[in-house]
């Protein structure tokens, strides 16, 4: 057709376990890059938006809110047909197409069904894997542990029973692995050098040859490094096999047993107390992630909540803005079924108490 635009726009894939910072990461990718116009994929798990919430204003010229498009109905592998193609499709049929696109997966999300949806024909034609960037936690790592919470991301894999639990470090954290073209290792800066080595020694037993490695601290990482690998990792899968596939003869692997729910509660608890509850509450309910945003007594601003495992973090983002509603609203994310009675009564405990 005539003036439109001939070259494939490239796709950086992001993934990583819960926690890891892949949010972090494209937040810092999207305030530096360097003048290139991006479409953002945000797989969220839950039906509120709180990454593309974190995500919004931190890079208005080059990721506006209209290129920001979120997935809201759980792990992107198990609806590539449903949601990611016509995604796809709405982003190449805009006039003004975006320079880069990136795609932010669920922690839950496995790597290899997403790289071959892109060698379906309408995609394929129009759009390119520029890389798989895989996001570690350096600091989970080097305890012993491949992500914040070990025994809740193991009771996540207990679940599928066609799954070998053999390997120390998880089965579909080999597999965000063996996708990457790039693993960024995240929060290197609360790991001693003598043992970021060794996490560094181990993580290579599970990478395919030339796949590079990134140390970060914070999620920052040069655009450059993580921009522009020219990798077509849709034309080069060998090596890049899932478990599931190896072992099940290429049948793909669904996560059918993963809930989640989101509550509003209404402003009353300070900081502290609030906290408090949300990790007694994922203490005693086994809660995979919670994440949301605050509205605090006498602030100001709202607080940002990222909770996976038994790490609670939390920072004021933004300030309240006109019009909007002062209230908490959180996700909850954990096995099928969830405690939801309970683990609302136990968030919603701390405001009637205040």
């Amino acid at each position: 057709m005539e003036g439109r635009m001939t070259s494939k726009i490239p796709t950086t894939v992001i993934t990583g376990f819960l926690g890891a910072g892949k949010t972090t990461l494209v937040r810092h990718l999207l305030a530096h890059a360097k003048g290139k116009r991006i479409a953002l994929i945000i797989n969220e798990f839950g039906d509120i938006g709180v990454d593309k919430d974190v995500l919004a204003g931190c890079g208005d010229e080059t990721c506006r809110e209209e290129d920001m498009i979120e997935l809201a109905n759980g792990c992107i592998c198990c609806t590539v047909a449903d949601d990611f193609i016509p995604t796809m499709n709405q982003i190449l049929a805009r006039p003004d197409r975006p320079d880069h696109i990136v795609i932010e997966t669920s922690g839950l999300a496995l790597p290899q069904p997403l790289i071959r949806a892109f060698n379906w024909p309408e995609i394929k034609a129009e759009v390119t894997i520029d890389g798989v960037v895989t996001v570690a936690d350096a600091a989970a790592l080097a305890e012993g542990r491949f992500a914040a919470n070990e025994e809740a991301v193991d009771a996540q894999r207990r679940l599928d029973e066609m799954l070998d639990h053999e390997t120390p470090l998880g089965e579909l954290f080999e597999d965000q692995m063996v996708a990457a073209d790039m693993i960024v290792l995240n929060k290197t800066d609360l790991v001693e050098p003598a043992a970021l080595e060794a996490v560094e020694a181990e993580l290579k037993k599970h990478m395919r040859p030339g796949t590079q490695i990134v140390r970060a601290a914070n999620g920052h990482v040069d655009t450059l490094a993580l921009l522009g690998l020219g990798m077509s990792t849709e034309d080069n899968l060998e090596g890049r096999e899932s478990h599931h596939e190896l072992e099940h003869d290429g049948e793909g692997h669904e996560h059918d047993d993963f809930d989640s729910f989101s509550l509003t509660i209404p402003s009353g608890p300070g900081r502290d107390q609030l906290l408090t509850a949300i990790a007694d509450t994922i203490a005693t309910h086994d809660v995979l992630r919670l994440k949301g945003f605050a509205a605090i007594p006498g602030a100001r601003a709202r607080l940002a909540i990222q909770a996976v495992g038994p790490r609670v973090n939390a920072y004021f983002d933004r300030d309240w803005q006109e019009g909007e509603a002062r209230e908490t609203r959180l996700v909850v994310i954990g096995e099928s079924p969830l405690a939801r009675d309970a683990i609302e009564a136990s968030l919603k405990k701390i405001a009637e108490a205040a």
